[in-house]
């Protein structure tokens, strides 16, 4: 196992396959301004990369063996199979190598806090929510976001190694490769299917994580989740809860929504009335990301109105229920959910403040996904007027004809629900631009690229 300590400077030169990842540039860029020579390799230029070749690292757009010959260390992201090129070669002259997750959860050991942001849903919202609350903070936090936050001018924001605050994903068991002093759970929810067998497994690699977590850190945990709420009795270390229906340490009580959908809740502490708090994004999920990250915020020694007032600061990151423009009275939103529990949860939110019609274009993500909660999918979109379903985002997944998007839409229809099937994006904006009128609302929702349809929208 490679140890790595970031001030420590074992490894003079660092090498990341797939540098182009929002997770890896990040590292790259943390390394790279802690003076460490910093090289990468990724087959897909991209403003990441571009931004990256600015900061001075030097990138390939292709894998070659060549690239490792003179290098220290090589990381590499779950998308590099053992056969790549960089990797054999870094094997064969016995370079020590280390996964993205595995070099997260060492640089999380490099800092004096490091909070780490997990749970199925919600993840880059509540730590974008304490990004803006603690960016400026005396700590001077490095950050690490899995989206692009203007606050802090994209998705790393570099700074000493008092404090690291980053996001935590569950897939594939990496949570169980991190070490947070600080660890918030927000829910666990079925997804990730390809690599979870249920939601036992789920469950149980939470639990595993729970336990790096030493006796004197800190567990922040939503107990209004069932499956969450299992947790407390697993830690060893101290837990802090938050609920929005039950007793808790902090919970939002009496929640009210503007004609917009925006909430106002009331946050006590320990029983005890702290502050009113109206958030500027929309949504009850809404509310649980702000909670937990006001309890953050409090529990690294922010006094209230210091966390509150910071976290008031966010107004949203990109492709989270961004709102994008407006086009004949028509307001065009975009938003990442990928899964049931995120779709319904940000038609709703939608639903509070809107006045015509929901159209919603939905980009179903992965295969395996689609065909597993095809039964959860199907009844997702009920507050939605009229549904577009396009075609499967393959990411990371081959096509074996076991699902189709033809399916979700007969699926959602059963269910009395309006859906159709449109192929391509120009389709689909010509079938839109009939369609809508002035006071409806076009939400486009998934994590691949069907945000381009609000985009051509727009424009046309």
């Amino acid at each position: 196992m490679v140890s790595f300590n970031i001030n420590e400077h074992k490894y003079k030169k660092v090498h990341f396959i797939g540098i182009g990842g929002i997770s890896m540039s990040g590292l790259a860029e943390i390394l790279h301004s802690h003076g460490y020579i910093v090289t990468g390799s990724d087959c897909k230029a991209s403003e990441i990369t571009e931004h990256l070749k600015q900061q001075g690292i030097t990138l390939y757009n292709y894998h070659s063996s060549k690239w490792v010959e003179n290098v220290d260390l090589v990381v590499y992201t779950d998308a590099i199979s053992l056969d790549n090129e960089e990797l054999k070669g870094a094997i064969h002259r016995k370079i020590d190598i280390i996964d993205r997750a595995s070099f997260l959860g060492q640089l999380m050991k490099s800092y004096q806090i490091s909070i780490a942001v997990s749970g199925t849903h919600g993840k880059t919202t509540t730590t974008s929510m304490i990004s803006s609350a603690i960016k400026d903070h005396e700590l001077d936090p490095t950050i690490l976001l899995g989206g692009n936050l203007d606050d802090i001018h994209g998705n790393v924001r570099l700074g000493e190694n008092h404090l690291l605050l980053t996001e935590a994903c569950e897939y594939k068991g990496n949570i169980l490769k991190f070490y947070p002093s600080i660890a918030i759970i927000l829910n666990m929810d079925e997804d990730h299917l390809d690599y979870f067998d249920n939601m036992d497994h789920i469950r149980r690699t939470f639990e595993g994580y729970v336990k790096n977590v030493n006796k004197d850190g800190t567990i922040i945990i939503n107990i209004d989740d069932e499956h969450v709420k299992t947790l407390v009795h697993r830690a060893e270390c101290n837990v802090i809860t938050f609920s929005l229906d039950q007793k808790a340490d902090y919970e939002g009580r009496n929640i009210k929504y503007d004609e917009y959908g925006i909430p106002t809740y009331d946050l006590y502490y320990k029983d005890t009335f702290i502050s009113s708090v109206t958030l500027k994004v929309m949504g009850r999920h809404n509310v649980y990301n702000s909670l937990a990250a006001i309890v953050a915020c409090h529990s690294i020694g922010m006094d209230f109105q210091e966390a509150i007032e910071g976290v008031l600061k966010y107004t949203g990151v990109h492709r989270r229920l961004e709102k994008k423009g407006v086009k004949e009275g028509v307001l065009v939103i975009d938003d990442y959910a990928h899964h049931p529990t995120e779709i319904e949860s940000s038609i709703h939110a939608i639903r509070q403040g809107a006045k015509g019609n929901i159209i919603c274009v939905f980009q179903p993500h992965t295969f395996t996904r689609t065909r597993l909660l095809l039964e959860r999918f199907s009844t997702s979109f009920h507050e939605a007027d009229s549904v577009i379903i396009t075609d499967i985002y393959a990411a990371r997944e081959k096509d074996y004809g076991n699902i189709h998007s033809k399916t979700l839409v007969d699926a959602i229809n059963e269910k009395g629900d309006l859906a159709v099937y449109m192929e391509g994006f120009e389709e689909i904006v010509n079938h839109l631009n009939s369609l809508l009128k002035p006071g409806d609302i076009l939400v486009t929702m998934g994590a691949g690229d069907v945000y381009r349809v609000g985009d051509l929208y727009l424009s046309s």
